[in-house]
This record gives structure tokens, sequence and C-alpha cells, in this order.
């Protein structure tokens, strides 16, 4: 019961902070499941589950708040579903998983500290450059494939290319993150149906948790937090997670 309650919070938080920057949360929600000792074979099915819920919420909302690019989208979706489907197919040992997910969490802190910097640069941006087709479905490929093995929507990596080449501002990098995540989310659990079985109990009451995180989250990202200060706390907790996976 006290994991139970642990875990609410936690995913209530991971929610908020991450879907106030486009982002649904998987990385968050598996540093929680770290922290907290869940089994790692339950780890990535409810990530994902999570991650879906809060992706409708964020991906609508940043849509109606006019930060969508289909253009800019459909490249790195095309080629980022199928792999993220091969990545949800397999199934690693647990100690080679743990290691995976631990060096994922630990590059995604990286990549979010210096996203923070490069969101101030591309909003500076009056006009962002045009996404090139043949870069996108070689990014997306490859950050699918990463997303779907590792039960993370692929966001995360996502972002930071986005604004490392120019190729969106800040509110439309969210944007095209959200929608990014909810496709490669979907077509991740597709591949590990197997593993549904491996769903916790509690797994009702924490999608409700993480939905209301993501309204509150998308509310606060679009009118009242930065986004390169949540971004430098979200790396604090990654780093912790991810040595925490790596070191025991």
């Amino acid at each position: 019961m006290s994991d139970t309650l642990e875990l609410t919070l936690l995913f209530f938080a991971a929610a908020v902070l991450y879907s106030s920057v486009g982002h649904a949360g998987a990385s968050g929600y598996l540093a929680a499941m770290a922290i907290v000792g869940i089994a790692p074979a339950a780890m990535r099915p409810t990530a994902l589950a999570l991650n879906i819920l809060v992706s409708v919420i964020t991906t609508w909302r940043f849509f109606r708040a006019g930060h969508f690019e289909w253009r800019a989208f459909w490249p790195f979706a095309l080629a980022s579903v199928p792999a993220a489907f091969v990545g949800g197919a397999l199934h690693l040992p647990t100690d080679l998983y743990k290691r995976v997910v631990g060096a994922i969490l630990l590059l995604a802190a990286a990549q979010l500290a210096r996203s923070a910097y490069k969101a101030a640069v591309a909003d500076s941006r009056a006009d962002p450059a045009a996404v090139p087709i043949a870069p996108a479905l070689g990014f997306g490929a490859g950050i699918g494939f990463l997303s779907g093995l590792t039960g993370t929507g692929g966001g995360i990596f996502l972002s930071p290319v986005l604004l490392f080449m120019g190729w969106a501002e800040t509110r439309r990098t969210s944007g095209l993150a959200a929608a990014f995540i909810l496709v490669n989310s979907v077509a991740g659990l597709a591949g590990s149906a197997f593993s549904l079985s491996d769903f916790p109990n509690a797994l009702p009451t924490w999608l409700a948790t993480a939905a209301v995180g993501a309204l509150i989250g998308t509310q606060l990202g679009s009118k009242v937090l930065p986004i390169s200060a949540l971004r430098y706390l979200l790396a604090a907790v990654l780093v912790i997670a991810g040595l925490k996976l790596l070191l025991t």
C-alpha cells in the first residue's frame, strides 16, 4: 500500500512536469518505479500505458493551441512507428534491461539539461528551418526503436534534436513531441502485448492520477512555468534514477 501511494504521488508529479513541456513522462515513470523497486517486467508496460493516456491529453491541448505542424511530424512518425513496434517486441533479460534503461535515463538527463539552453536559442529564431525528410526518417527510426525497446515514448530524444537542428521553436517542439510520443507508445505497447499480464493492480488509480497531472501540467507549461527550469529539474530526477538502476 505504501509503495502504491508513493508511486501515485510520483506519477502525478511526473505527469505535471513532463506534460508542461509536451512530454508524456515515460522516463519519469520509469525513474519512479526504479526508486520504489517495481519488478522490471512490470515497468515497461506500465510506463507505456501511462504514456499513452498523458500523450493523448498533451497532444490535444498543444494541437488546440496551434503548436503542431503535420509536415514536420509525419517523416519522424512514419519511420518511428514500425521501429517502435520491433523494439517493443524484444524482451531483454532483467539485468540487461536495468542497464539499458539506466543508461537511457542518464542520456535523457544530459539531453534535457542541454536542451534547456537550446530552447531559449530556438525561440529566438524568427523562421525555423524546414525539416528535411531523409534525416527526419533516420532520426525517427532510431528513436522509435529505442522507445519501443525501453518503454519510453521517444519525445525526450526528439525534442533536443528539433531544438538543436533549429527545426522548431519550443512550443512547436512540444506539440510535435507530444504527438510523436503518442504514436510510438501505442506501437511499443502493441509490440509488447505479451507483457500486458504484468500490469499492476493499481494501474487504474495511476492512470487517473496521471490524467489529472497532465491537465494541470499542460496549463502551467503554456502560461506560467519556464521550460528551461523544468528541464533542469527533470534532468536531476533522471540522473538519480539512472544511477540507481546502473549501480544496483
